[in-house]
């Protein structure tokens, strides 16, 4: 029986409750408390059953275990199955990366933006963010033309071209936004919808500000957040 262990653990988390509750009788409720505030605990150690690893070094699976790196993992491998989606709805099209769709996007929201703009927009680093611009023009999705205010930029803007194509592959994209989001109920995307917001404010002030700069950088924001 899979489940066994699953149930094990339910088994002695009910008998530490009843334990707690000296005899009374437990409510699904009090159990559902005792739960949530037991795996809140810094001293718990998630089990999971990751396919991808396997029994050695148990001390190396005692620090992927750690709830913010298995979320940090989760995040990773959510990622590259997006890619993939991603990679497959764009076949047949000028676009080559989720990149090129998403930069695409943000110009058709604007009249113009100049080259920087879009690039920190697209989340992206100079020099990739120039070659995902350079091969929108290349194919005619994305025109060019220079800035009257400065005369060592460009201001771009999306094609015709580029808008047909764009709302053509919308199609294909909401396929992968249904692939990505599984079989979760409309509230459970509600609830990581919420989440996912939250978090992105969050990184979003950092990179705006560029706080994070260095190894050192990164280290005294984690342990300012354990604070």
């Amino acid at each position: 029986m899979k489940s066994y262990h699953l149930i094990h653990q339910l088994i002695t988390l009910v008998e530490q409750l009843e334990e707690e509750q000296k005899g009374q009788e437990i409510s699904i409720q009090d159990f559902a408390g005792f739960l949530i505030n037991h795996l809140g605990s810094p001293d718990t150690k998630l089990v999971n059953d990751e396919v991808r690893f396997g029994a050695s070094e148990g001390a190396a699976l005692d620090i992927a275990y750690q709830l913010d790196n298995n979320i940090g993992r989760l995040f990773v491998f959510m990622s590259r199955y997006a890619k993939s989606y991603i990679k497959k709805a764009l076949e047949g099209t000028p676009l080559q990366t989720g990149e090129d769709f998403t930069g695409l996007a943000i110009l058709l929201t604007h009249d113009h933006l100049s080259k920087s703009e879009l690039i920190s927009y697209n989340l992206q680093e100079k020099t990739s963010g120039s070659e995902v611009i350079r091969r929108l023009i290349t194919a005619g999705l994305v025109k060019q033309w220079d800035n009257l205010k400065d005369k060592r930029g460009k201001q771009i803007g999306i094609t015709e071209e580029g808008k047909t194509l764009l709302y053509q592959v919308f199609k294909d994209m909401n396929n992968v936004g249904k692939m990505i989001t599984g079989r979760l109920t409309v509230a459970e995307k509600l609830t990581l919808q919420y989440l996912l917001q939250k978090l992105e404010d969050f990184h979003y002030e950092h990179y705006e500000k560029k706080t994070i700069q260095t190894k050192e950088d990164l280290k005294t924001f984690a342990e300012d957040k354990q604070d």
